[in-house]
């Protein structure tokens, strides 16, 4: 049985080449990729990654309440993992995303990719996925035929429009300008933000059910494949009665749903035909699977959410790849502020786009992560290291010898019967 031996955690921070204004922040202009990125190492020095999207430095308090239940434990043990971080989450807050870092040691272990680890089932290897360029600002229809001619030059031929006005007309001006200009066969789809709705620096509008009816009817006419987000992400209900009312759109969220107990309402209620959790927030990697097996039984679709950086990007492809009957994967693109060279700046490579408009899988075992380590100390500050050593030492300090002994013997006993 192998161990983790040492974690660490890095506040990572990348300037973005220009500000860049979010449409689910109205008003407020981002300038930097912030993130949090946990590197876990094994005794036999097998490496884990993770990264955590993150506002500003708020997880300086992660590493003392992770530590005592990650060191020493087996990460290729994923339900123990995930039980472990559950309880974590009773004592402090919920960080799904790092499940991603045992995937990673146990790709690599078994030496697999992590999609392959997801879905054993697959007949052949999974290279490539094509993805379509997901806008993040509400810009003038001016602007935006000026976007979309710059992904087709690239490749893409898909492209998904943010609507955010409190003018319906508004909104549904700027799918009819992109139609037109794209013409027929591209593929448009739209987000309205309306999910998680933040105000933190300007208000923005509150969608009810008869005006997400309105606008996905005029989606219909303009021959837009599927809209994401109309109403509060809590609104099974509504959502299932708007899906019943479009003839041709289809209906897709799911993407920040904490994990597999709410994805199940919206499966029983048939809210979405088109489901989007984001492993980095919605329950991990195995949420995901569990979320993309319920939507193969249902002839449903999977493609994960994919805007934080550029890990969280390549941890979603993994989850897209296991899934069999993919179809267009999540591309965050907005220039001039949000770029694969700010986005991934911590990877050796960006995230580059072929010609086709397909992204390549990682096939190298685990998730196949390239973190730059000149770029990490560039971008990122660690904050927090424990080692085994170290942790036997803060926990003699805190508790006395007596009872650190105590702890340890429990801890090895319950390692050891597979508790």
């Amino acid at each position: 049985m192998t161990t983790i031996e040492r974690i660490e955690l890095f506040h990572v921070a990348v300037p973005l080449t220009a500000p860049f204004y979010p449409s689910w922040i109205p008003g407020y202009p981002q300038t930097e990729s912030r993130f949090t990125l946990l590197k876990m190492t094994t005794k036999d020095g097998v490496e884990g990654f993770a990264a955590g999207n993150a506002f500003e430095n708020e997880r300086e308090g992660l590493g003392s309440l992770l530590g005592p239940y990650l060191i020493g434990m087996d990460p290729t043990d994923i339900p123990r993992v995930r039980q472990l971080l559950r309880e974590a989450s009773f004592l402090g807050w919920h960080n799904p995303w790092i499940e991603a870092a045992c995937w990673d040691i146990k790709g690599k272990i078994e030496g697999k990719p992590v999609y392959q680890l997801l879905n054993p089932d697959l007949p052949d290897p999974v290279t490539a996925a094509r993805v379509y360029a997901s806008s993040g600002s509400i810009k003038p229809i001016g602007k935006r035929k000026e976007y979309l001619d710059r992904i087709r030059e690239m490749g893409f031929s898909a492209v998904k429009l943010r609507v955010h006005d409190f003018d319906i007309r508004e909104d549904i001006a700027v799918v009819e300008a992109a139609r037109r200009h794209v013409g027929d066969v591209f593929v448009i789809g739209v987000d309205a933000n309306q999910g998680w709705r933040v105000t933190l620096i300007d208000d923005a509008p509150t969608w009810d059910l008869e005006r997400a009816t309105d606008f996905g009817k005029a989606c219909e006419d303009f021959g837009v494949r599927w809209l994401e987000e109309p109403l509060d992400m809590h609104a099974y209900d509504d959502l299932a009665e708007l899906r019943r009312r479009m003839s041709t759109l289809k209906i897709a969220g799911c993407e920040l749903n904490a994990g597999w107990h709410e994805a199940r309402i919206f499966i029983e209620k048939g809210s979405f035909d088109i489901y989007q959790p984001d492993a980095t927030f919605c329950g991990g990697l195995d949420t995901s699977r569990e979320i993309f097996r319920a939507c193969m039984e249902r002839g449903l679709e999977f493609t994960p959410h994919t805007w934080t950086n550029g890990i969280g990007l390549i941890v979603n492809l993994h989850a897209f790849a296991a899934y069999p009957e993919r179809r267009l994967l999540e591309y965050p693109f907005e220039p001039p502020g949000w770029v694969p060279e700010g986005r991934d700046a911590i990877l050796e490579e960006p995230i580059g786009v072929s010609s086709e408009g397909t992204i390549a899988i990682p096939q190298e075992p685990g998730l196949g992560l390239r973190i730059g380590r000149k770029r990490l100390r560039r971008f990122g500050r660690r904050f927090y290291r424990m080692n085994t050593v170290k942790l036997a030492v803060n926990t003699i300090r805190k508790k006395g010898l007596r009872t650190a002994l105590e702890l340890k013997k429990k801890k090895q006993a319950r390692a050891q019967s597979g508790g």
